[in-house]
Protein backbone atom coordinates (compact mmCIF):
# COMPACT_ATOMS: atom_id res chain seq x y z
CA UNK A 1 0.00 0.00 0.00
CA UNK A 2 2.74 2.24 0.66
CA UNK A 3 3.92 2.15 -2.73
CA UNK A 4 0.55 3.06 -4.06
CA UNK A 5 -0.25 6.06 -1.70
CA UNK A 6 3.80 7.31 -2.62
CA UNK A 7 2.94 7.80 -5.96
CA UNK A 8 0.33 10.64 -5.20
CA UNK A 9 3.09 12.76 -3.27
CA UNK A 10 4.40 16.07 -4.73
CA UNK A 11 7.98 15.72 -5.05
CA UNK A 12 8.80 19.32 -6.68
CA UNK A 13 7.53 22.23 -5.38
CA UNK A 14 4.43 23.82 -7.62
CA UNK A 15 4.87 27.36 -8.20
CA UNK A 16 1.75 29.25 -6.02
CA UNK A 17 1.81 33.16 -5.59
CA UNK A 18 -0.19 33.89 -2.46
CA UNK A 19 -2.72 37.21 -2.58
CA UNK A 20 -3.41 37.28 0.70
CA UNK A 21 -3.25 34.73 3.97
CA UNK A 22 -5.06 31.55 2.18
CA UNK A 23 -2.04 29.71 3.30
CA UNK A 24 -1.88 30.87 6.92
CA UNK A 25 -5.87 30.08 7.16
CA UNK A 26 -5.65 26.53 4.87
CA UNK A 27 -2.47 25.76 7.22
CA UNK A 28 -4.38 26.21 10.70
CA UNK A 29 -7.22 24.28 9.07
CA UNK A 30 -5.33 21.21 8.36
CA UNK A 31 -3.99 21.20 11.80
CA UNK A 32 -7.27 20.63 13.31
CA UNK A 33 -8.19 18.42 10.08
CA UNK A 34 -10.94 20.74 8.81
CA UNK A 35 -12.37 19.85 5.62
CA UNK A 36 -12.02 22.96 3.39
CA UNK A 37 -14.24 24.33 0.42
CA UNK A 38 -12.61 26.10 -2.48
CA UNK A 39 -14.78 28.53 -4.22
CA UNK A 40 -14.08 30.49 -7.26
CA UNK A 41 -14.41 30.82 -10.89
CA UNK A 42 -12.34 28.10 -13.81
CA UNK A 43 -8.74 28.40 -14.29
CA UNK A 44 -7.87 31.15 -10.76
CA UNK A 45 -5.76 28.53 -9.31
CA UNK A 46 -8.01 26.99 -6.62
CA UNK A 47 -6.24 23.27 -8.25
CA UNK A 48 -2.71 24.43 -8.22
CA UNK A 49 -3.53 25.85 -4.60
CA UNK A 50 -4.05 22.57 -2.78
CA UNK A 51 -1.37 20.79 -4.84
CA UNK A 52 1.12 23.48 -3.24
CA UNK A 53 -0.20 22.99 0.00
CA UNK A 54 -0.05 19.29 -0.05
CA UNK A 55 3.42 20.00 -1.17
CA UNK A 56 4.18 22.39 1.86
CA UNK A 57 2.39 19.97 4.34
CA UNK A 58 4.37 16.96 2.97
CA UNK A 59 1.18 15.19 2.05
CA UNK A 60 -0.24 12.96 -0.31
CA UNK A 61 -2.76 14.30 -2.49
CA UNK A 62 -5.19 12.22 -4.76
CA UNK A 63 -7.40 14.43 -6.50
CA UNK A 64 -10.84 13.10 -8.30
CA UNK A 65 -12.45 15.48 -11.28
CA UNK A 66 -15.85 15.10 -10.82
CA UNK A 67 -18.27 14.21 -12.91
CA UNK A 68 -22.60 13.93 -13.18
CA UNK A 69 -21.54 9.88 -14.27
CA UNK A 70 -19.42 9.12 -11.14
CA UNK A 71 -21.16 6.82 -8.62
CA UNK A 72 -20.20 6.27 -4.93
CA UNK A 73 -18.80 3.21 -5.90
CA UNK A 74 -15.90 4.91 -8.09
CA UNK A 75 -15.33 7.27 -4.86
CA UNK A 76 -15.38 4.02 -1.83
CA UNK A 77 -14.21 1.42 -4.23
CA UNK A 78 -16.05 -2.01 -5.65
CA UNK A 79 -15.78 -5.78 -6.16
CA UNK A 80 -13.31 -6.59 -9.35
CA UNK A 81 -13.66 -10.03 -10.99
CA UNK A 82 -10.40 -10.88 -12.11
CA UNK A 83 -8.56 -14.56 -12.38
CA UNK A 84 -8.28 -15.66 -8.86
CA UNK A 85 -12.09 -14.56 -8.24
CA UNK A 86 -13.47 -11.37 -6.47
CA UNK A 87 -11.30 -9.08 -5.15
CA UNK A 88 -12.29 -5.61 -3.10
CA UNK A 89 -10.65 -2.39 -4.98
CA UNK A 90 -10.51 0.91 -2.74
CA UNK A 91 -12.00 3.79 -4.30
CA UNK A 92 -9.55 7.04 -4.25
CA UNK A 93 -11.66 8.29 -1.40
CA UNK A 94 -11.22 4.84 0.58
CA UNK A 95 -7.40 5.34 -0.39
CA UNK A 96 -7.33 8.69 1.23
CA UNK A 97 -8.85 7.85 4.40
CA UNK A 98 -7.43 4.82 5.17
CA UNK A 99 -3.46 6.45 4.27
CA UNK A 100 -4.04 9.74 5.25
CA UNK A 101 -3.69 11.71 1.92
CA UNK A 102 -5.80 14.81 1.18
CA UNK A 103 -8.64 13.87 -1.12
CA UNK A 104 -9.60 16.68 -3.39
CA UNK A 105 -12.93 16.88 -5.28
CA UNK A 106 -12.72 18.55 -8.37
CA UNK A 107 -15.74 20.59 -9.04
CA UNK A 108 -17.68 18.73 -6.86
CA UNK A 109 -20.88 20.33 -7.90
CA UNK A 110 -20.88 18.00 -11.06
CA UNK A 111 -21.39 14.82 -9.24
CA UNK A 112 -24.77 13.27 -8.34
CA UNK A 113 -26.28 14.88 -5.07
CA UNK A 114 -26.47 11.18 -3.77
CA UNK A 115 -23.17 10.17 -4.41
CA UNK A 116 -21.66 13.25 -2.58
CA UNK A 117 -23.25 11.89 0.60
CA UNK A 118 -20.61 9.41 0.80
CA UNK A 119 -18.47 11.90 2.40
CA UNK A 120 -21.03 13.04 5.22
CA UNK A 121 -19.23 10.51 7.91
CA UNK A 122 -16.29 11.53 6.99
CA UNK A 123 -16.64 15.41 7.46
CA UNK A 124 -17.78 15.34 10.64
CA UNK A 125 -16.95 14.27 14.31
CA UNK A 126 -17.05 10.29 13.45
CA UNK A 127 -14.51 10.56 10.39
CA UNK A 128 -15.65 7.27 9.44
CA UNK A 129 -15.73 6.05 5.86
CA UNK A 130 -19.03 2.96 5.59
CA UNK A 131 -17.39 0.24 2.76
CA UNK A 132 -21.18 -0.82 2.86
CA UNK A 133 -20.65 -3.88 0.08
CA UNK A 134 -17.68 -4.68 1.70
CA UNK A 135 -19.09 -4.46 5.74
CA UNK A 136 -16.13 -2.50 6.76
CA UNK A 137 -15.95 0.46 7.99
CA UNK A 138 -13.00 3.11 7.58
CA UNK A 139 -11.85 5.09 10.21
CA UNK A 140 -9.90 8.20 8.86
CA UNK A 141 -6.08 8.23 9.13
CA UNK A 142 -5.71 10.75 11.60
CA UNK A 143 -3.35 12.74 8.65
CA UNK A 144 -6.83 12.30 5.96
CA UNK A 145 -8.25 15.96 4.95
CA UNK A 146 -11.27 15.99 2.69
CA UNK A 147 -10.97 19.40 -0.12
CA UNK A 148 -13.97 20.06 -2.42
CA UNK A 149 -13.85 23.37 -5.10
CA UNK A 150 -16.68 24.57 -6.82
CA UNK A 151 -17.21 27.39 -9.10
CA UNK A 152 -20.38 29.40 -7.78
CA UNK A 153 -20.90 31.04 -10.75
CA UNK A 154 -22.19 27.52 -12.65
CA UNK A 155 -24.66 26.76 -9.47
CA UNK A 156 -27.89 26.75 -9.85
CA UNK A 157 -31.00 25.09 -8.21
CA UNK A 158 -30.11 21.65 -10.08
CA UNK A 159 -26.39 21.89 -9.40
CA UNK A 160 -25.16 23.04 -6.12
CA UNK A 161 -24.41 21.36 -3.11
CA UNK A 162 -27.14 20.63 -0.25
CA UNK A 163 -26.50 22.85 3.18
CA UNK A 164 -26.31 19.62 5.09
CA UNK A 165 -22.50 19.40 2.82
CA UNK A 166 -22.13 22.90 2.86
CA UNK A 167 -22.00 23.45 6.60
CA UNK A 168 -19.63 20.69 6.93
CA UNK A 169 -16.39 22.46 5.68
CA UNK A 170 -14.47 25.74 5.97
CA UNK A 171 -14.35 27.66 2.80
CA UNK A 172 -11.76 30.06 1.19
CA UNK A 173 -12.73 32.24 -1.93
CA UNK A 174 -10.58 32.27 -4.80
CA UNK A 175 -10.82 34.91 -7.75
CA UNK A 176 -8.91 36.27 -10.10
CA UNK A 177 -5.45 37.72 -8.73
CA UNK A 178 -5.13 41.74 -8.77
CA UNK A 179 -3.00 43.00 -11.50
CA UNK A 180 0.34 43.18 -10.76
CA UNK A 181 -0.03 40.01 -9.27
CA UNK A 182 -1.24 38.27 -11.89
CA UNK A 183 1.21 39.77 -13.99
CA UNK A 184 3.95 37.88 -11.83
CA UNK A 185 2.37 34.83 -12.14
CA UNK A 186 1.96 34.95 -15.90
CA UNK A 187 5.33 36.33 -16.45
CA UNK A 188 7.11 33.43 -13.82
CA UNK A 189 5.10 30.49 -15.69
CA UNK A 190 5.66 31.13 -19.26
CA UNK A 191 9.17 33.72 -19.52
CA UNK A 192 7.64 36.17 -21.61
CA UNK A 193 8.22 39.69 -20.36
CA UNK A 194 6.40 41.78 -17.45
CA UNK A 195 5.65 43.75 -20.18
CA UNK A 196 4.16 41.23 -22.77
CA UNK A 197 2.30 39.43 -19.52
CA UNK A 198 0.62 42.74 -18.58
CA UNK A 199 -0.92 43.33 -21.83
CA UNK A 200 -2.20 39.91 -21.36
CA UNK A 201 -3.65 40.48 -17.96
CA UNK A 202 -5.25 43.63 -19.59
CA UNK A 203 -6.83 41.73 -21.92
CA UNK A 204 -8.62 39.32 -19.72
CA UNK A 205 -9.70 42.08 -17.52
CA UNK A 206 -11.64 43.75 -20.42
CA UNK A 207 -13.11 40.23 -21.16
CA UNK A 208 -13.56 39.69 -17.63
CA UNK A 209 -16.09 42.98 -17.06
CA UNK A 210 -18.33 41.47 -19.81
CA UNK A 211 -19.31 38.18 -17.50
CA UNK A 212 -23.15 38.19 -17.10
CA UNK A 213 -22.95 40.58 -20.59
CA UNK A 214 -22.70 37.76 -23.03
CA UNK A 215 -19.67 36.01 -21.79
CA UNK A 216 -20.33 32.72 -19.48
CA UNK A 217 -17.08 32.94 -18.10
CA UNK A 218 -14.20 35.34 -18.52
CA UNK A 219 -10.60 34.94 -19.40
CA UNK A 220 -8.72 33.17 -16.71
CA UNK A 221 -5.40 32.84 -15.27
CA UNK A 222 -4.82 29.35 -17.08
CA UNK A 223 -5.84 30.33 -20.34
CA UNK A 224 -3.40 33.44 -20.04
CA UNK A 225 -0.84 30.78 -19.31
CA UNK A 226 -1.53 29.26 -22.73
CA UNK A 227 -1.35 32.80 -24.49
CA UNK A 228 1.94 33.70 -22.75
CA UNK A 229 3.45 29.82 -23.60
CA UNK A 230 2.60 30.44 -26.95
CA UNK A 231 4.23 33.56 -27.44
CA UNK A 232 7.36 32.75 -25.66
CA UNK A 233 7.86 30.15 -28.52
CA UNK A 234 7.33 33.47 -30.70
CA UNK A 235 4.05 32.70 -32.14
CA UNK A 236 2.76 36.31 -33.43
CA UNK A 237 0.96 37.20 -30.11
CA UNK A 238 -1.98 38.03 -31.87
CA UNK A 239 -2.22 34.13 -33.31
CA UNK A 240 -1.56 33.53 -29.89
CA UNK A 241 -4.57 35.64 -28.04
CA UNK A 242 -6.91 34.81 -30.88
CA UNK A 243 -5.91 30.99 -30.37
CA UNK A 244 -6.13 30.96 -26.11
CA UNK A 245 -8.10 33.71 -24.92
CA UNK A 246 -10.78 34.59 -27.89
CA UNK A 247 -12.12 31.53 -29.89
CA UNK A 248 -12.02 29.26 -26.47
CA UNK A 249 -14.65 30.98 -24.63
CA UNK A 250 -17.20 32.66 -27.09
CA UNK A 251 -18.89 31.38 -30.89
CA UNK A 252 -21.04 34.89 -30.65
CA UNK A 253 -19.17 37.01 -33.69
CA UNK A 254 -19.85 40.14 -32.02
CA UNK A 255 -18.99 38.85 -29.18
CA UNK A 256 -15.54 37.87 -30.75
CA UNK A 257 -14.72 40.90 -32.60
CA UNK A 258 -14.86 42.75 -29.37
CA UNK A 259 -12.32 40.47 -28.17
CA UNK A 260 -10.67 40.46 -31.12
CA UNK A 261 -10.57 44.59 -30.70
CA UNK A 262 -9.26 44.01 -26.84
CA UNK A 263 -6.36 42.10 -28.56
CA UNK A 264 -5.33 44.53 -31.40
CA UNK A 265 -5.56 47.30 -28.87
CA UNK A 266 -2.20 45.75 -26.91
CA UNK A 267 -0.84 43.75 -29.98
Amino acid sequence: MNDIINQYRIEKQPYYRNVADEIELYEAAYSVRMPMMLKGPTGCGKTRFVEYMAWKLNKPLITVACNEDMTASDLVGRFLLDANGTRWQDGPLAIAARNGAICYLDEVVEARQDTTVVIHPLTDNRRVLPLEKKGELIQAHPDFQLVISYNPGYQSLMKDLKQSTKQRFGALDFNYPAHDIETEIVAHETGVTVEVAGKLISIAERARNLKGHGLDEGISTRMLIYAGSLIAKNVNPKAACHMTLVRPITDDPDMRDALDAAVSTYF
